[in-house]
């Protein structure tokens, strides 16, 4: 029987490459390089559940369990940090640490829509309307998500691509391959795509030595 829940991590490895994810989660491969190992360092830091403190006014709680099991979501995860503005109407906000800043863009689309995802269980637990921030470690600053703002338009491309990550996991099908931006820094290339030179062909080697003859 398949399980029709699926992980908020699961849903940004889908957004990163829907092949990458199919590879994780149909074909249970997995590789690693430096960019997973300075993401899992960061987030040893925060994954602590006890690790829970104050400051400015706000209480943080680290690795927070959350869920959503609407139908049209059924989605389950942990977030890095809730942070809790103390007072008569407290506030919440979505912490999500990355590694490093993207170049020539504020941030990437995943990681978004990852925190929203989270945003969605955050709401559905707490009863609340929480915002949202990605925290990049290389520059030590935050960038605000725009998640009220966009709040349909994510939240339709939300439940369509749950949709089709239940559909291709129903299938056992592995999307296609599409070459993109995404690749050079992605842990799975090699297997995905091996860098193989094409082996030269007969024509071609018959004609260099003939030419090399004359």
């Amino acid at each position: 029987m398949i399980k029709d829940d699926i992980a908020i991590r699961s849903l940004q490895h889908y957004l990163y490459c829907p092949h990458r994810w199919g590879l994780l989660e149909i074909d249970c491969a997995w590789a690693e390089n430096v960019f997973v190992t300075k993401a899992n360092l960061l987030h040893n830091r925060v994954h602590n559940p006890q690790a829970a403190y104050s400051y400015s006014g706000k209480k943080c709680y680290t690795s927070v369990s959350v869920f959503n099991d609407k139908s049209e979501y059924n989605l389950y995860g942990i977030t890095d940090c809730i942070e809790v503005t103390e007072g008569k109407n407290p506030k919440l906000c979505l912490v999500e640490y990355k590694p490093t800043r993207p170049k020539n863009k504020e941030y990437n689309f995943d990681d978004l829509m990852q925190v929203f995802a989270q945003k969605i269980c955050v709401d559905y637990v707490f009863n609340c309307d929480c915002d949202g921030v990605l925290y990049y470690a290389d520059v030590k600053k935050r960038v605000k998500l725009p998640l009220r703002e966009n709040f349909a338009e994510y939240d339709d491309i939300l439940k369509n691509t749950l949709a089709e990550m239940r559909s291709l996991i129903r299938q056992g099908k592995i999307p296609e391959i599409s070459k993109n931006i995404n690749c050079s820094g992605c842990s799975m290339k090699d297997i995905c795509m091996p860098s193989l030179k094409p082996p030269a062909g007969v024509r071609r080697y018959i004609k260099e030595i003939l030419e090399k003859k004359e």
